[in-house]
């Protein structure tokens, strides 16, 4: 699945003088003061660092299995690592942060798993409240709201709103989302718009698309992460992620922790990025 040649030189400590270093550090902070890449991260160039992180959490249920517990126990250990990587993210400066949580798919699964999964979305929005304002962290939903409970949409929109004015890293959670169904969402906006005379089909491109996507005002993730092994993408970002870089984990995830996230990063870095060229560029591109 990979489009990208593996740096294979052995890793080195990036010097605070090395050209680029501080300029990069200096855009970071401006977004995030807390961000310190190069104590977290001294062998990877800050330039060279996703901008745009996105996870398919997946391998809750095989967890829970292997300790003997039943799914929703392997659920609310996510949670943890929910919070791990967040905060892991913010210290290597990611901006954007967007987690694959319940697709519109996870409605097949069991009514208890369900309603778990919604009182589990429920707690977090109404516990990580004064931990995101204080890290300056803004939260945002993307999905669809038919079908949430009233309780999972109000404890969203409190937190949305409690955050509207914080302007570091942005912690985007997939709800009731799937990709095929955001593009239609999409298509029909534009469809609207052309009937009532807003576009000319003419006009059409690759951004008046973009523009009525859930994630409009968000860059295209650099990188995607899968976790517990599995080779898919699940029906996420599908038109987000054309040029994203892919990165399978072994880890189930409430292992998920920041070793995890730094070989994925350093694989990451160490990729030449040609989106459809012939001149490579090393990491963010």
């Amino acid at each position: 699945m990979s489009r990208t040649t593996v740096n294979k030189t052995e890793p080195r400590a990036i010097h605070p003088d090395d050209p680029g270093v501080a300029e990069a550090v200096g855009r970071l902070r401006r977004l995030t003061p807390r961000a310190d890449p190069l104590s977290r991260l001294p062998d990877v160039h800050p330039a060279h660092l996703p901008r745009h992180v996105a996870i398919i959490m997946d391998g809750n249920g095989r967890w829970a299995k292997k300790r003997g517990f039943d799914r929703s126990f392997g659920h609310r250990n996510g949670a943890a690592a929910v919070r791990r990587v967040v905060e892991e993210c913010g210290r290597l400066g990611v901006e954007t942060l967007t987690l694959y949580s319940f697709s519109t798919d996870n409605w097949k699964r069991p009514s208890s798993e369900v309603s778990a999964l919604m009182e589990l979305c429920l707690t977090y929005c109404q516990g990580e409240r004064d931990r995101l304002i204080e890290q300056n962290v803004r939260f945002r939903v993307i999905g669809r709201r038919q079908g949430l409970p009233e309780r999972v949409l109000s404890a969203i929109d409190d937190l949305v709103g409690a955050t509207s004015g914080c302007t570091g890293q942005t912690l985007c959670l997939a709800l009731n989302y799937g990709a095929r169904e955001e593009i239609i969402d999409a298509m029909r906006a534009i469809a609207r718009d052309v009937l009532a005379g807003r576009v000319a089909p003419e006009a059409i491109c690759e951004q008046t698309l973009t523009d009525r996507l859930y994630t409009s005002g968000l860059r295209d993730p650099d990188l995607l992460i899968r976790t517990a092994g599995e080779m898919r993408v699940s029906n996420f970002l599908l038109w987000q992620i054309s040029y994203a870089e892919l990165f399978v984990s072994q880890s189930l995830w409430p292992d998920f922790d920041a070793a995890d996230i730094h070989e994925a990063f350093r694989a990451y870095a160490a990729r030449y990025r040609r989106f459809g060229g012939l001149g490579p560029t090393t990491g963010q591109g």
